[in-house]
């Protein structure tokens, strides 16, 4: 079990791709902030980044950088123009005839391409809630996984054929694999206490693909210490202290947002889906759900769709 690929497809994080820059001198384009999360890839030329609470930094060729929580933010082609460019103050730009946003003056210098990052608001289980304010990868620290990514799109951009646009979103998910890959190699902080912790502790690690492998079983402590071969207080003292929680608290809430998600986007019973999820009565899931969620399984799928279709 793949505990990151497990939690992205069920967070369903999706990502689209948003504008193409083409960039000339003494630009500066302000980005409003947004719900979900901001990406940008400098596949040309060089420009420079500015968010709230973040210093200033210069974007090489090959540089990926993601805002997870999609603040606002300024790209511009020199640190004078950074300094001018704010919500209310940002140079004009056109649509050039490649699609792309063009903007600055002279010959195009710089080229970067931008894309989104959404999840499911459903469940509780995140991984873009839990990185850095800002997450920057350069060229020579990406073991060429990402340029090479950001090579295919430039390609798929350049020469449009039957199914781009399913190609293009495809390969801005496979982004932010290899984005996530290389962030989480090179060791940056971490939360204190969160789930990404057991991607780096092999014990819990484990423990945590037992759970995914098989939320509905009917596991304690000690049988799960026992499936990857460890003591109950070695499981007992190292899940709390990597996770932030005991393994039935993380279990409890992995299955609210299975459930969740069920209630939300199927016609299941309430049986049916509370079987799934390791409850043997409907009165059991109902008293968790609505402890985990505020409000009771028949309820929250009412309400879910409703958000849904007016989102």
């Amino acid at each position: 079990m793949d505990v990151l690929a497990d939690v992205l497809a069920v967070s369903g994080v999706r990502g689209t791709l948003g504008a193409r820059i083409e960039a000339g001198e003494n630009w500066g384009w302000w980005a409003a902030a947004s719900r979900g999360a901001a990406f940008h890839a400098v596949t040309a030329g060089t420009a420079w980044l500015a968010s709230p609470g973040q210093s200033a930094r210069q974007l090489m060729p090959g540089d990926v950088v993601l805002l997870p929580s999609g603040t606002e933010h300024v790209l511009a082609s020199d640190t004078g123009t950074l300094a001018r460019t704010g919500a209310h103050a940002f140079d004009s730009w056109e649509w050039a005839d490649s699609g792309a946003v063009r903007i600055g003056s002279g010959p195009v210098r710089t080229h970067i391409l931008c894309a989104h990052y959404s999840h499911d608001p459903a469940v509780t289980t995140q991984v873009l809630t839990l990185l850095p304010d800002l997450v920057h990868i350069r060229a020579d620290n990406a073991g060429g996984c990402l340029e090479d990514t950001v090579r295919l799109l430039g390609r798929e951009l350049a020469h449009p054929r039957l199914g781009t646009a399913v190609v293009l979103d495809r390969l801005v998910d496979i982004l932010l694999i290899q984005l996530l890959r290389v962030w989480l190699a090179t060791g940056q902080a971490r939360p204190a206490a969160s789930w990404l912790g057991v991607l780096d502790d092999p014990v819990v690690g484990a423990a945590v693909a037992k759970l995914h492998e098989d939320p509905a079983r009917a596991w304690t402590t000690e049988a799960l210490a026992g499936e990857i071969s460890v003591s109950r207080a070695t499981l007992s003292r190292r899940f709390p202290a990597v996770v932030g929680e005991t393994p039935g608290a993380y279990l409890t809430r992995w299955r609210m947002d299975l459930a969740a998600r069920r209630l939300r986007d199927t016609d299941d019973t309430l049986e049916s889906i509370a079987r799934s999820v390791g409850y043997t009565s409907v009165y059991a899931f109902n008293r968790a759900f609505t402890r985990a969620r505020s409000q009771p399984p028949g309820r929250y799928r009412v309400s879910a769709r409703d958000s849904a279709r007016d989102s």
